[in-house]
């Protein structure tokens, strides 16, 4: 039947209302959903949520990759839908037993983030990372479309030893660009990997117009997280502060719990450091300060992010760390400290080291107990590193 035909055909024209009624609804729905938080990640899974629910535009798959302007390539932010058929009867099946609808879905993140559900797309997204070169083939074509590109089974063929296909078993799908500002941001991509679906002209078409409110909403989340980057620089030292620290460490440890990693925390104090303050005065205090500082992060790795955590104590957040290996960097900014002569002056430091999820199982936890070594450290003669036994 021609498109033209519908207004021939009451009962075709009831369901093409019901069905455009419908997506007005899911659209509403999710603008609303979106407008429940500025962060990142929630942000992503509610747009996937949206690209995969049965309530939304359901298709098996979709994946989302960001640009990374630093490190100069396109990284696998998230991902949600099965990656076998094993996996697809288990969601799918949770899904209708248990009712759940658009919101529904969404919540279950917080029990992904509290690692309870650990999603294999999830994962595996996470792994894949593309250099920002034409090298890179289609993912690097694709940044620079202007709209969503529905590549078919017939010319996935063409591009069978492309480096994203090849990565996600592509097949079907579609590859929709995001753009801020005339700049890209990055891609989303959707097929029906289980399913085998088609995908019709009708859903390219809604697509079209659900990734120019994602655009929109990821673009507002990421101006939103470089402001609080901006407003979470210690002005003296150039570090961190303490909010970014409880911020990342939220983040870094929703990671660990995911990707079933562990993570570490040092908390370090300069020893004696009102004696030097009282002698030489607080000008002298905030210029060893910002040497130490310097020297401190110089003795950690670039993944390591150095918070100044308030006055004359840093902490350090150590990304896929072991305690053994974070003691092991501990110690070298210890030795490093001793071993420097600031402003002509020896100055020493305690640490405290405690690991997730060996130690702690939350934040407040792991802060608390690299806190207690720490204060254990200061306790046992200072100038040492301690950690949770």
């Amino acid at each position: 039947m021609e498109n033209n035909d519908v207004y021939k055909d009451p009962e075709r024209l009831i369901q093409e209302l019901e069905k455009t009624k419908s997506q007005f609804y899911i659209f509403y729905e999710l603008t609303q959903a979106m407008r429940t938080t500025l962060r990142l990640d929630e942000i992503a899974y509610i747009i996937l949520t949206g690209l995969t629910a049965h309530q939304g535009l359901g298709f098996n798959r979709a994946i989302l990759f960001l640009i990374d302007e630093i490190k100069k390539v396109i990284k696998g932010f998230m991902g949600l839908g099965p990656m076998d058929i094993e996996e697809a009867n288990k969601i799918w099946g949770l899904i209708e037993e248990q009712k759940m609808d658009l919101y529904a879905l969404i919540e279950a993140y917080r029990r992904i983030k509290e690692g309870e559900i650990q999603p294999k797309l999830m994962q595996f997204t996470r792994s894949l990372e593309f250099p920002l070169k034409e090298s890179s083939g289609l993912i690097y074509e694709a940044l620079y479309e202007a709209v969503p590109v529905y590549i078919k089974n017939h010319l996935a063929d063409q591009y069978k030893n492309d480096p994203l296909i090849h990565r996600l078993n592509l097949k079907d799908f579609i590859i929709a660009p995001l753009w801020s500002k005339n700049n890209p941001m990055g891609i989303i991509i959707v097929d029906n990997y289980i399913t085998k679906k088609p995908i019709t002209d009708e859903d390219l078409r809604i697509l079209t117009m659900f990734i120019n409110q994602a655009s929109g909403a990821i673009e507002n989340s990421k101006t939103y997280e470089d402001t609080l980057m901006r407003a979470h620089t210690d002005t003296l030292t150039s570090l961190w502060n303490y909010g970014y620290f409880q911020y990342k460490l939220d983040e870094e440890i929703m990671k660990a719990r995911s990707d079933n990693r562990k993570i570490s925390v040092l908390m370090v104090d300069i020893d004696n450091f009102k004696k030097f303050n009282d002698t030489f005065g607080h000008q002298a205090g905030d210029e060893a300060l910002k040497n130490i500082a310097t020297n401190i992060q110089r003795s950690a790795r670039k993944i390591d992010i150095a918070c100044r955590y308030g006055g004359e104590e840093f902490s350090f957040i150590l990304p896929d760390t072991s305690k053994e290996e974070a003691t092991t960097i501990a110690e070298r900014m210890r030795t490093t400290i001793s071993n420097t002569a600031i402003m002509n002056y020896t100055f020493t430091i305690s640490i405290g080291v405690a690991s997730f999820p060996e130690d702690a199982q939350n934040k407040e936890e792991l802060i608390r107990k690299s806190d207690w070594a720490l204060y254990k450290a200061k306790n046992e003669g200072k100038n040492k590193v301690v950690t949770i036994q």
